[in-house]
């Protein structure tokens, strides 16, 4: 089954807000196993929105339509979907009631023109809007479905969650033989993942294999139909097991999780504690890991240790490092790390010192980074980064690459009490 999106409302094109509703939708089909090949994002005009609607029923199994099926006089959607099936559109009596008493709840007189919301295409599906007024549709013809749902996103997403999805399940056995699973990827480029994995993805079947680049990250979705639940998961872990045979050292984490929370899974399930010594990211890495509920039981404190003065008076590193070496170093990364997890009484620390630019500092670059860890080796390691991009980032792919650091060394790490 393949889907398209159309997006109503000249709002859009004019950049007045973001269309998140494509987003959304895109991310929650390809959990069921719908393809969308195509999106389309159109103003309020009859003759332009009902020439994209026909393109799009000629070449897609489902069409979804956000947006213009509100009172005023610019909302076509339901108006030129009627006429473009050759249907009258009729008022829904339990969406007419339910309008109705959205109006008697905040005590305000409902304007005749809040009755056109209540219009659906006839002998289409109608959709309940338990967060606002105007339902959503269904109309199957032909065996292909055109779906309108409102533009709001508090309205959209629930009725697509709550309402669109059961049906589309009820009515198709293939639906509900769906199942998914994303791969998280950090460390490698999409190309290079591609490169690895070539050979699989050309020959991907059942399940199928879909990459995906985003913030420095790169992730793979595979989507398996079977009727039997066991057999999904089989070949969904048979299909896992060649990706990690050859890539499985980038992997960090699977579905919608991070990196920093899987660093916080990985410190609770350890039962270890974390300090930081920050400068280049100025206290963005504790505050991102304090973000989580019960992150008290991990993290015992950090320093933003900025200036030089900062770091040798306040955090500890000797003035003989930083004369030989400089604050932009391993050897003062390491011990930033290593006065953070004794100041702070950790059992770990992470340190971050670097250039975030845009000029020169102690003759490097800007985007080079240096990370340290004390606590999970015998002596503290470092590493070293050539980070590309503006400030935010080089100091946002260093928190991730940070992160990564703390989670392999943390797999091989046992905390002994």
């Amino acid at each position: 089954m393949n889907a398209e999106l159309i997006s109503v409302g000249s709002e859009l094109l004019l950049g007045q807000i973001v269309n998140t509703n494509a987003v959304y939708l895109s991310q929650e089909l390809a959990h069921l196993g719908i393809n969308v090949f195509f999106q389309s994002t159109v103003g309020d005009n009859k003759q332009r929105f009902y020439d994209t609607l026909k393109q799009a029923h000629e070449r897609a199994d489902v069409v979804i339509v956000t947006g213009g099926l509100g009172p005023t006089k610019d909302d076509l959607t339901k108006e030129t979907v009627a006429e473009f099936l050759g249907k009258k559109l009729v008022h829904d009596e339990e969406s007419l009631r339910s309008i109705e008493a959205f109006f008697e709840r905040r005590n305000r007189v409902m304007t005749p023109n809040n009755r056109k919301q209540a219009l659906v295409v006839e002998g289409s599906k109608v959709l309940a809007n338990h967060f606002g007024m105007a339902p959503g549709m269904v109309i199957t013809v032909d065996k292909k479905m055109i779906i309108l749902l409102p533009g709001p996103p508090k309205e959209m997403q629930p009725m697509f969650k709550n309402e669109l999805i059961p049906y589309l399940v009820s009515g198709s056995g293939e639906q509900a033989a769906i199942q998914s699973r994303v791969l998280r990827f950090f460390d490698i480029g999409e190309s290079q993942l591609e490169t690895e994995l070539e050979d699989l993805l050309d020959a991907q079947t059942n399940p199928t294999i879909a990459p995906l680049a985003s913030e420095g990250e790169v992730t793979l979705r595979l989507t398996v139909k079977h009727a039997d639940p066991g057999e999904r998961i089989r070949l969904l872990d048979e299909t896992e097991k060649k990706i990690t045979d050859r890539v499985g050292a980038y992997l960090y984490g699977y579905d919608e999780t991070s990196l920093i929370e899987q660093v916080f899974l990985q410190l609770v399930e350890k039962n270890a504690t974390i300090a930081a010594a920050e400068s280049i990211t100025g206290g963005l890495f504790s505050g991102r890991l304090t973000a989580f509920p019960g992150s008290s039981k991990v993290v015992r404190g950090g320093s933003v240790a900025y200036s030089t003065e900062v770091k040798e008076n306040v955090l500890g590193v000797s003035k003989k490092v930083i004369a030989e070496y400089g604050v932009i170093s391993h050897q003062c990364a390491r011990e930033m790390a290593a006065c953070a997890k004794e100041q702070y009484q950790a059992d770990i620390a992470i340190s971050f010192t670097g250039v975030a630019g845009p000029g020169l500092q102690e003759n490097k670059e800007p985007g080079t980074v240096f990370i340290g860890l004390a606590g999970l080796t015998e002596e503290p390691l470092s590493f070293e980064l050539t980070l590309a991009g503006g400030r935010e980032a080089v100091r946002d792919r260093a928190i991730k690459y940070g992160c990564f650091y703390l989670l392999n060394e943390l797999k091989r790490w046992n905390k002994t009490e």
